[in-house]
């Protein structure tokens, strides 16, 4: 294998909305579910005819035409393009553009610096799948399987951990021990047993007992 195959094609991670901005190009269903994936950001939509959900989900709405002349100043103040029209050399050039500009991109056709995975949410965590933009059927099926394989014993286990974090910090000295002992309670065959048949404050209980933190 050589240095090229050796690289990490994308890096992911979670991005806080702050104040960031996001310019989506087109109104339609695509452009919709990409929005969705960004609720919190602040968002901008460029598109002549833009869905009525779409508008409601978007903080600026700008109905008209777009070209790649007219496309490089409503990126102005983007910190992320996504170019999401029903224009596959539109939204090439609306890509190349952003990117020319040093604004992170994801475009519905490929090859921006910016991908969008699939994504199964919990009250407490989230999981998300790509395929780095090989396959784009591949991520939705993994989510599927996994929301049936994450039942509500990984939300009471969760759940759990954070209820005995503060106890473990308290009565466990180094940080190298606390992790060894809640890796300890992931690794419980037993708890697991009790989270499963729905028995979270037995499961607390033993932790904290077996565990010594009384």
């Amino acid at each position: 294998m050589d240095k090229n195959e050796q690289e990490v094609l994308m890096s992911p991670i979670y991005l806080s909305p702050g104040n960031r901005k996001v310019v989506v190009f087109g109104g339609g269903k695509v452009a919709l579910r990409k929005c969705l994936h960004f609720k919190g950001f602040h968002i901008k939509v460029i598109a002549p005819e833009i869905l009525p959900e779409l508008r409601e989900l978007a903080d600026e709405v700008v109905e008209k035409d777009v070209n790649p002349d007219t496309a490089a100043p409503l990126m102005e103040g983007a910190d992320i393009v996504v170019a999401a029209t029903s224009d596959h050399g539109l939204n090439n050039a609306i890509r190349d553009i952003s990117l020319s500009k040093g604004i992170m991109t994801n475009s519905a056709h490929g090859g921006g610096d910016v991908l969008i995975p699939s994504v199964l949410k919990r009250p407490g965590y989230s999981v998300t799948v790509s395929s780095e933009g090989r396959v784009p059927a591949f991520p939705p099926y993994v989510i599927k399987a996994l929301d049936s394989f994450l039942d509500q014993s990984y939300d009471s286990m969760l759940d759990l951990l954070v209820k005995v974090r503060p106890i473990v910090k308290e009565k466990i000295a180094t940080q190298p021990e606390r992790a060894a002992f809640l890796a300890g309670v992931l690794d419980s065959a037993d708890v697991w047993a009790l989270l499963e048949e729905g028995k979270e404050e037995e499961a607390f209980r033993m932790v904290i007992s077996e565990g010594g933190l009384e």
